[in-house]
């Protein structure tokens, strides 16, 4: 096996230019608990932008849209707080296993990769868990070395383009849901439906046989329908919660919002008694005004979705593989391209994911 691969690296946080390919870079060599992976495809998600622009410093307070923020402290501008340099980023990895001596019996399967890195003592302490692609290098590169607790042989006759959407966005969609106990009968609203998250929203309420009122631009609401979704909502400067809660003929058992900004006091006003409010993302700024009375007197939940459980990657799996759900690829690049594509990704023309093609 080659000695050295091409890789794209993060070598500073700013805008598209700190992020180089090289192709000199040394092939990582697992330990004696990891599995090698050769890397077909790997997605582009919002994580990796915000990481490398440094929007998950507590100093930003404004929508995810910057080449980089100068108000970013280093200490705080990954998910896990600070980063070192250089990294390759890139969670959601798809590829096969070309070596694994603790499960030699991974050798050889296409594999997704869960892209939370947990304690090995203690998996249950969030607190102790690091990110693909921002505590251990991820997937932008041709090879990518992880737990191999962390892999999951998946059986499926979806491209691995298409598998290669998954961890990221389809996990976080998966969690959210099972967060918030979503189920039959139940109405949901989705914000931001068109993107890789959103679309896994949608979807995934779809089968677990929830009405689902979605969120997307007018030039995005067909694909988005034809996704599962019972009506959709354009997105525009009026009253978007309100015209939600219209379309639905009433208030919701949940709102799943990956937008925040200003239209998050309506969407909480939205909820039905007792309703659930779940957030994983904050595009649109994060920073947002929350009425107590709300809250407390309408007896609502609020959740945040980020680590999940193992079982919670192994579930999507399982509804990968059944035929359930199949996610949507909005776009695929090479990876000499990767500042194209998260150009691409920046713009929201696309509905789905967008992906790094390594083959």
């Amino acid at each position: 096996m080659a000695q050295t691969m091409r890789a794209a690296l993060l070598t500073a946080r700013g805008g598209p230019e700190v992020l180089q390919v090289h192709g000199d870079v040394p092939v990582p060599e697992p330990g004696p608990v990891d599995a090698l992976i050769r890397v077909s495809a790997c997605g582009v998600n919002n994580t990796d932008i915000n990481t490398r622009v440094g929007w998950y410093s507590r100093s930003v307070t404004s929508a995810t849209d910057g080449d980089g923020f100068a108000e970013a402290t280093e200490a705080d501008s990954a998910w896990g707080g600070g980063l070192e340099f250089p990294r390759i980023q890139g969670a959601d990895v798809c590829g096969e296993v070309v070596s694994c001596v603790s499960q030699p019996e991974l050798v050889g399967h296409r594999v997704l990769v869960d892209p939370w890195i947990r304690d090995a003592d203690d998996p249950g302490d969030r607190s102790k868990a690091g990110y693909l692609g921002s505590e251990l290098d991820g997937g932008f590169a041709e090879y990518c070395a992880v737990p191999a607790r962390n892999v999951h042989p998946v059986d499926s006759p979806l491209s691995d383009e298409e598998l290669a959407t998954v961890a990221c966005s389809w996990s976080t969609a998966e969690h959210m849901l099972q967060r918030v106990r979503l189920t039959s009968g139940q109405s949901v609203a989705v914000t931001g439906a068109s993107g890789g998250v959103g679309s896994a929203l949608v979807q995934l309420a779809a089968v677990r046989g929830a009405r689902v009122v979605a969120v997307a631009g007018a030039s995005k609401a067909d694909t988005v329908r034809a996704l599962g979704a019972d009506a959709v909502v354009l997105r525009g400067p009026d009253d978007v919660p309100g015209a939600a809660v219209e379309a639905n003929n009433g208030r919701f058992d949940v709102v799943a919002d990956i937008v925040g900004g200003d239209d998050a006091p309506g969407w909480f006003e939205s909820l039905n008694r007792g309703g659930r409010y779940v957030t994983s993302g904050a595009i649109a700024g994060p920073i947002v005004e929350l009425d107590l009375r709300t809250l407390y007197l309408n007896d609502l939940e609020l959740y945040g979705a980020t680590v999940f459980a193992p079982q919670v990657f192994a579930d999507l799996v399982a509804r990968i593989e059944s035929g359930a759900v199949r996610p949507v690829v909005g776009g695929v690049f090479p990876l000499d391209e990767i500042h194209a594509a998260q150009e691409a990704f920046g713009r929201k023309e696309h509905v789905g994911g967008l992906v790094i093609g390594l083959r």
